[in-house]
């Protein structure tokens, strides 16, 4: 009989886009993709090896906006520029 260690749970990193819900929460104006993905590199809440992550993530924001409608995080406020979508609380 083989006794298998137990697994250790991985602290999850956070996607792309919590990153930048962060990065628009704490600056509370709207953002271009590139300006989005310096914020989380300096702030070290993302990550990317691509060569192009600013591409990666315009691509995401614009995919839940268009996805969630009404539901998103986001709004885009100007082309390739972002905000936080308005709480509804």
């Amino acid at each position: 009989m083989r006794i298998r260690p137990k697994k250790v749970a991985k602290k999850k990193k956070p996607s792309g886009l919590d990153a930048a819900a962060r990065v628009l929460a704490e600056t509370g104006r709207p953002m271009s993709a590139k300006q989005l993905v310096e914020a989380m590199f300096a702030k070290k809440y993302w990550s990317s090896d691509g060569q192009t992550p600013h591409a990666t993530i315009s691509s995401a924001l614009q995919r839940e906006i268009q996805n969630k409608g009404q539901q998103s995080r986001f709004r885009k406020t100007a082309p390739g520029r972002f905000a936080l979508a308005k709480s509804k609380a």
